[in-house]
């Protein structure tokens, strides 16, 4: 990594329940070498979120009309984001890609703001936020090697070993993020319309019969139709009990396989995990798939991408 940058961090759903490892994180993005810009209001909380609604949106616009501002970090999901919707002014945020080239990094909660960014004609970025990503004693060099390379690298490419996924050679432009947060974006202005994409999902704590539902609901509504391929990220989190009777992530993913008529790929790296990958939201990709595994090539690995 060579280019440093002006980093702003957001916090627009959950706090950092540990002020001391918020700290570690952003001191460890100065070791290397980058500007910090604090606009999450440090300790501010207001019940289980980061602020109140009005202090969370403020930091948005904020960050937005910023232009010194490169790269827009996010420090946590968690849960907030979905009440803010109707005040959050995503052609303000779109501008801020459009003309000041920003680069608006998160997941998990974050999916709100990216899918809206995507429905207003902006990319993002999947991938690693502040807690944990960058401020975990046990730093993943997986994630931080994925990250910093999709930033600098103009064709950017990952490679991921997963076994039982369909041979495949398809493009399309890459977007998607955590399952919940996307269904909850259903028939509202912030859903995106994407034709001919590839859509990765992931989640977290969601048992098999509830990812199920979901991919279903995404069928039944004609999304998944309109995809030439769907990435399942990390679903991790759940358990099983007796009465689920060998049902299971497994066979949850067998019984879509047979009723959906659309290749269905597991094994990427992505989501509440601490190797993941870092993916430009909005991008044209190329995907080839074969036994051995996977690989993703982006043309515009930049948050310029449209869906």
């Amino acid at each position: 990594m060579n280019k440093t940058f002006q980093i702003a961090v957001v916090a627009p759903s959950g706090y950092a329940p540990d002020p001391a490892v918020f700290t570690r994180g952003l001191d460890y993005l100065r070791s290397l070498g980058h500007t910090v810009h604090d606009f999450s209001a440090s300790g501010m909380r207001h019940q289980r979120f980061a602020g109140n609604d009005e202090q969370r949106i403020e930091q948005l616009h904020a960050v937005a009309r910023d232009p010194n501002i490169e790269l827009v970090i996010a420090l946590r999901g968690g849960y907030g984001l979905s009440r803010l919707l109707p005040q959050i002014d995503f052609n303000l945020i779109a501008e801020s890609v459009a003309k000041d080239g920003k680069r608006w990094v998160g997941h998990s909660d974050f999916t709100v703001i990216q899918l809206g960014m995507l429905a207003s004609g902006a990319g993002s970025i999947a991938g690693p936020m502040i807690c944990d990503d960058f401020s975990r004693s046990d730093l993943s060099e997986f994630t931080q090697d994925n990250f910093w390379r999709c930033l600098a690298e103009p064709n950017y490419r990952v490679s991921v070993k997963a076994t039982d996924n369909p041979a495949l050679h398809v493009d399309g432009t890459l977007w998607g993020g955590n399952l919940t947060m996307l269904c909850s974006l259903l028939g509202t202005p912030w859903m995106p319309t994407v034709h001919n994409g590839i859509l990765f999902v992931e989640d977290v704590n969601e048992h098999p019969y509830r990812v199920e539902r979901m991919l279903l609901q995404l069928a039944h509504v004609g999304i998944l139709q309109q995809q030439r391929a769907v990435l399942l990220g990390d679903f991790s989190g759940y358990k099983l009990t007796d009465y689920d009777n060998g049902y299971d992530f497994a066979s949850m993913l067998g019984y879509l396989r047979k009723r959906l008529d659309i290749p269905i790929l597991q094994g990427l790296p992505l989501g509440h995990m601490k190797d993941k990958l870092t993916l430009p939201v909005g991008s044209h990709c190329v995907l080839e798939s074969s036994a051995e595994g996977f690989e993703l090539r982006f043309i515009t690995p930049s948050a310029n991408g449209k869906g």
